[in-house]
């Protein structure tokens, strides 16, 4: 009887040990806490959380994003309106 308790927290142990590892895809960052509080960013790459302490708070997409804004007219240095437009690039959130 007692070695089925023990098989059964091992296994337990095991399984919550393995779903702490966590890897970080390409052009995402993590933003992990400890106990509430800001912890550390994660980059691309294999990392272990500590169970029940960490937790991943935010996924970040690093990758970039366009905005594209309509025509606007603008006048030059020598008084001619000419229409413009206006792409943005910028990190995504």
């Amino acid at each position: 009887m007692i070695g089925y308790v023990i098989t059964a927290i091992c296994i337990f142990v095991f399984l919550v040990l393995i779903s702490r590892i966590k890897i970080v895809p390409q052009a995402q960052e993590y933003v992990i806490e400890r106990l509430g509080a800001y912890y550390a960013s994660w980059t691309t790459g294999i990392h272990f959380l500590v169970p029940f302490i960490d937790r991943i708070s935010k996924k970040i997409s690093i990758k970039e994003q366009v905005v594209d804004f309509k025509p606007q007219p603008v006048i030059t240095k020598d008084n001619v309106t000419m229409q413009i437009d206006t792409v943005v690039f910028f990190p995504g959130n």
